[in-house]
């Protein structure tokens, strides 16, 4: 089955209905085939202290001018919903707590993802799990006790998921990236297994594809130098197309049985370069 491949806008659109309808254009573009939001309840997330504390944003100079000016209210969520529609890709969101997913049950989204940082938040594991859609889990900052606890919760419900790959910096560093845990993560669990991708450039993305994930996760930006925390760990248009492209080459250069012979176009050109040798047996 091809590569399931998410462009994750999280919340690189700043707020801004006309950034988020050209990022999804360049997913759609790409033919990626989904894009990701992040949806967070602030009151929920966040303590009024921490709220209530300075930091200069372009919403004003406090920590709730700018999550609130990073969040998008359920009448542009349904925008949201009408534009990927009309433009055929599918659209789904991490929710940060249970009211956050609960305003996700206001839409009717294929698919679930359980952010690495909510991995060990079992309330909401519990909560998206009875909902029995397809859900993309990350692994990133989590240990395998942690993975163990989640996989069961999905399974006791039933619901169908699969774990990504995932290393929590931003941007990741190569050396740290440890690709070898997806095949770790697939013998363990007898699961799926996809690549949620933090790095700068897409050599490491291009090494999980030949892997064998099942899903692949890129953050996209329309410039990587615009406002926000996850920007710089991003991909820009060009590269989105580039890595789209190069994952289905990888995607049809894998997809052989292994057995090492000799193919029909080769036969005439083995006859043509051996002919000095006067060997015919082809």
């Amino acid at each position: 089955m091809s590569i399931f491949i998410i462009a994750e806008i999280g919340i690189n659109h700043n707020g801004d209905m006309n950034t988020c309808k050209k990022l999804i254009d360049i997913a759609v573009e790409a033919n990626c085939q989904a894009v990701k939001f992040q949806k967070r309840d602030i009151e929920s997330v966040y303590t009024k202290q921490f709220l209530e504390s300075e930091r200069e944003s372009p919403w004003g100079n406090t920590q709730r001018h700018q999550k609130e000016g990073l969040e998008f209210s359920k009448k542009e969520y349904e925008e949201i919903s009408e534009y990927c529609e009309k433009k055929n890709i599918e659209w789904f969101a991490s929710a940060w707590d249970v009211n956050s997913q609960s305003f996700l049950r206001n839409f009717n989204c294929n698919y679930n993802k359980i952010a690495s940082a909510m991995i060990v938040y079992e309330k909401l594991l519990e909560m998206v799990a009875e909902e029995k859609k397809y859900t993309f889990i990350s692994t990133g900052m989590s240990t395998y006790k942690d993975i163990d606890k989640a996989v069961s919760i999905f399974k006791k419900h039933n619901c169908p998921f699969e774990l990504m790959h995932s290393v929590s910096t931003y941007p990741m560093k190569n050396k740290d990236a440890n690709l070898k845990a997806i095949m770790n993560l697939k013998n363990k669990y007898n699961c799926k297994v996809g690549y949620s991708g933090h790095e700068n450039g897409l050599a490491v993305s291009y090494a999980a594809a030949a892997l064998g994930i099942s899903s692949l996760e890129r953050h996209i930006t329309l410039d990587r130098s615009m406002y926000g925390s996850d920007q710089a760990a991003s991909i820009e248009p060009p590269a989105l197309k580039m890595l789209v492209g190069a994952v289905r080459n990888i995607e049809e250069a894998m997809s052989g049985d292994g057995e090492k012979r000799i193919i029909e176009p080769e036969i005439p050109i083995a006859n043509k370069l051996r002919e000095h040798l006067k060997i015919n047996n082809l």
